[in-house]
Formats: structure tokens, sequence, C-alpha cells
């Protein structure tokens, strides 16, 4: 099957009554027929048919193996986390999602977990700060908010030759299983926030993790097993029925995201757009490469960000006049949505200089570009632009 129709079909295969949309089971425990428990459903946070339909989805949107559906994105992060032992070093980067960085820095850096941060950008940078204790290299690609691009076929071939015991797992939330599929460039693993671009309707909170190694796949299926953090099976559903229209949303995103960041790239009141489907940007070979639809196309997402040349009244003045666009944490869903990162979380509690050492500055806006006519969206942003000058 192409892509489009394992979107449509896999997952969503009839059951024995012949319905197209199969049912949810809302059910938590299962009747046995021997107390030595030999039937495959016992209690749906070792499994259910709902959530096991989901994560068959998923795997075959990344191309891979094996899927794990979580209850949230953070939830994924912290399963994969959970592979790591005191002593161990993970090698990151400092432009991550806020919230990932804390984890890294808090919970499992006072369990003995080492974290190295670098500019993984550079891929030469990893030569020599990999070492007999790194067992995991994690990165975004492109990264929040920034948009920076990591070349994934690159830094799996450095890490495997530095330390071939050393896994290396992307999160992919911000490009999609559409527009990246880093199984397929050498990744051990990747994870999502299926709350964005997979669920894509701002209605459901979930995540993902998918491998195509056997033994990563059951250390990893132990770990969610014994710190429960698995979807209801009502969200499996929501996100089941949400992947049916996937590919479509995504090529929408894609266009749409495409001819509003040209727009802002040619705007006097932009400093600066962000956008890894724009040709200056630093980052835009690397993505060309490695963005591609299933179709072979090229595939930039739908993330712009971009800093405008104002002060922080300026840019408040900018967010609060538009009125399609709405000012709203969160990305992905097929409704526009703009943040200022530098002062809604997850970046909020941030310093200053932490702030500013990731880049996170006063003028800088988010911009998660959602399905509706470009034409709307560019003429919102307009009457903001004029707005912002009164």
């Amino acid at each position: 099957m192409r892509y489009g129709t394992k979107a449509v079909w896999v997952g969503n295969e009839p059951d024995y009554t012949g319905a197209v949309v199969p049912p949810i089971y809302m059910v938590s425990t299962f009747r046995q027929t021997d107390p030595e428990i030999k039937d495959k459903y016992v209690y749906t946070r070792l499994g259910n048919p709902t959530i096991e339909r989901l994560e068959r989805k998923i795997a075959a949107l990344e191309e891979g193996k094996y899927a794990i559906a979580t209850s949230s994105g953070m939830a994924a992060i912290d399963t994969v986390l959970r592979l790591l032992k005191p002593g161990d070093e993970i090698i990151t980067m400092e432009t991550l999602y806020a919230t990932t960085i804390n984890l890294m820095k808090t919970t499992y850096a006072q369990y003995g977990v080492k974290v190295k941060f670098i500019d993984l950008t550079k891929t030469e940078n990893l030569v020599g700060n990999i070492s007999r204790e790194t067992r995991m290299i994690y990165f975004e690609t492109p990264t929040n908010p920034l948009l920076k691009i990591v070349d994934i076929e690159e830094v799996c071939k450095i890490v495997k030759d530095e330390n071939s015991e050393a896994i290396v797992v992307v999160d992919n939330t911000f490009a999609s299983p559409y527009n990246q599929r880093p199984l397929t460039l050498g990744a051990d693993i990747v994870v999502h926030s299926t709350t964005k671009y997979i669920g894509g309707h701002s209605d459901i909170i979930g995540g993902a993790i998918i491998t195509n190694n056997e033994e990563i796949y059951k250390k990893l299926r132990a770990n969610i097993t014994s710190s429960g953090g698995v979807p209801s099976p009502f969200d499996a559903w929501l996100i089941l029925r949400s992947i049916r229209t996937f590919h479509v949303r995504m090529e929408r995103h894609n266009y749409n995201a495409m001819r509003i960041a040209q727009y802002l790239s040619g705007k006097e009141d932009v400093e600066k757009t962000y956008y890894p489907g724009l040709k200056n940007h630093e980052g835009y070979e690397i993505a060309k490469k490695q963005m591609k639809t299933p179709y072979g196309s090229e595939g930039y997402g739908g993330m712009i960000s971009f800093q405008l040349k104002a002060d922080i009244k300026g840019v408040r003045k900018f967010l609060k006049s538009l009125k399609i666009i709405a000012l709203a944490v969160s990305l992905g869903g097929t409704e526009s949505l703009i943040v200022h990162p530098a002062s809604m979380p997850p970046y909020k509690p941030l310093t200053m200089e932490e702030k500013e050492r990731m880049g996170i500055w006063d003028n800088l806006i988010r911009f998660s570009v959602g399905i509706e006519d470009v034409e709307d969206l560019i003429e919102d942003l307009e009457t903001a632009f004029k707005e912002m000058k009164k």
C-alpha cells in the first residue's frame, strides 16, 4: 500500500461485524477463560485492541516495525530516557523543547545520568565528544522553536563509528512522519507528541515511540507497562480517526507554511524568518536532503518562527491584533496557532540569560500554520502588522 492508503486503512481494518470504523474497546479489564491467564488481553495497561490498532498505524507511518502509544509526548520521552542508568551519558542540544531539557537536567541528572549539551547542527562536534559512557544521542530536527536542522544520517554514522552501543533518538514531532522518517536514515528510536500533527485536531493529548530494534522495543514496552503512561482507548480511537486524513492535512500545512514563510521573509517589519524550506535558511540543504514526503516531493512542515522589528510592546500589540490566528500554546492542529515563547509556557520560567542562550528573544514569535485558506491567514497577519505600527 502507498502512504495515503496506509494512513486510511492500517489499523482500521473491519472487525467481525464488518464496521469500516472499528469500535472503541472502552474497557479496563478482560474476562479470562483460564485462571492461568492464557488470553491475549488481560488489562488495558498491558494491552488493548484499540491502542494496538493505533500502534500498528503509527509504525506504518514511520516505516517502523514496532510502535508504542503513550499518554503524552512527555510520557514517550520519559519512557525512552528510562533506558538509561546511573553513570550513563546523554548527548543532546540546548535548543530543545524546554520541558524535555528540564526532564533531563533535573529528574534524570539527580539519578546520576550525565547530560552533555553540544551543537549537533555541526555534526563534527560529535567527534571526540562521544565516550564509553555515552548511551544516547537525543535531538529534534527541526528544533523547537528556532527550526534548526540536524543531519540525521550523518549523526547516525558518526555515533556508530564512535560508540556502537549508543542509540540515536530523534524527536520527529515538528517534521511529522509525512515529511521525515528518521528510522530510514539510521535512527534507533523516533518519538512523537501525537497531540500535534498526527492527532492534528487539538482535542487529545498523546505520544508515541517507534523503533525497528526488537530488543529496544521489549525494554520500552516493559518501561511503559511498569510506569503506566498508556493512553485511554478513547484517545487512541480519536487519533486513529485523525490519521485517516493525515496525508491530506500535511500537504496543506506544507503549502500554507511555504507561502507564509515567503511572505514574512519579504516584510520590512520582520527582522528574520526561520523556515527550513527557505533557501537562505542555514539548514536548507540538509532539510532538502532528508525532509521528503512519501511521494518524493520536498516537505518542510507547518512550523515557522520569525523575529519582529519591534520591542516587547509592539510584539504584544501585533499578537493581540490577530483575529483568525489564535494566540495559544501547542501546534500541529488544523487551526493556526501563534505563541510568544519568551512570555508563554514552557519557556516563561527560564531566566533571561537562559532564554537568550537558547535564542528565545523578546521579539521572537512561533507560528503553527494551519490548513485554513492561506489568503485569509496572510490578510490577518497584514492587519496585525498595520496595527503594530499605529
